[in-house]
């Protein structure tokens, strides 16, 4: 069974969440703060985290982070700020999903069922890539930059193997949207800016000045030998 840990502050929520949750078997714990959320995960791993980053003692970004640190549970942000600042903030910092409240349920739950099927999912294999210091290889799933070994997290994999799957061939955002978190995402272009920048800061010599992640403005992405 599928144990799904929900987060906010506002019981009203919770309890919507845990019924709806429960009514198509999910096994559901809440938590109406950062710390007790944090407490549970050190506790029992959940398979997927619904969290609002509104909390009243820690923000639900410093815990991505905190779980970023050590896990990499699927986490889908639920949060009444619409701001892009703050949806780039929970994706930098580690979110895989965000959803804005007032939100409907079906789609909620379309999310986090997505993100149980992404969290359990493997890059799909491809051959090892070595070129310029930067050693990629998706079916062992390491990667090291001049001999340094580069933790990725299961997202940063998808979008590394989805361009590693067609070297130097550009591949549009809504092509690799949907290789990375389904159909439902194809509008998520900021996503990918996140994301991108995050896989250029580990694995790029110089993040600022690209020479194998390469953006096509407008277009998509490539990846470069």
């Amino acid at each position: 069974m599928t144990f799904v840990l929900a987060v906010d502050d506002d019981p009203a929520i919770l309890r919507t969440l845990r019924i709806n949750l429960r009514a198509r078997d999910y096994e559901v714990e809440t938590a109406g703060d950062g710390r007790s959320a944090l407490q549970i995960v050190d506790e029992r791993e959940p398979d997927v985290i619904v969290l609002d980053l509104g909390l009243p003692d820690v923000s639900g970004t410093a815990v991505i982070r905190r779980v970023r640190a050590t896990s990499n549970v699927p986490i889908v942000v639920l949060s009444a700020r619409h701001e892009s600042d703050d949806k780039v903030e929970a994706l930098d910092a580690g979110a895989d999903d965000y959803v804005t409240k007032p939100f409907g349920m079906e789609e909620l739950l379309a999310r986090v069922r997505a993100a149980v099927r992404r969290g359990g999912t493997a890059p799909a294999p491809s051959s090892a890539v070595s070129t310029d210091g930067l050693v990629l290889d998706p079916e062992d799933g390491t990667a090291t930059r001049d001999g340094v070994e580069v933790h990725l997290t299961p997202t940063e994999w998808r979008i590394v193997a989805a361009l590693l799957r067609r070297p130097g061939r550009l591949v549009r955002q809504t092509e690799l949207l949907r290789d990375v978190w389904g159909p439902a995402y194809e509008r998520e272009t900021h996503y990918l800016r996140v994301y991108l920048a995050q896989i250029r800061r580990k694995l790029e010599t110089d993040p600022a000045k690209p020479k194998h992640f390469l953006t096509e403005p407008g277009l998509g992405y490539r990846f470069v030998v």
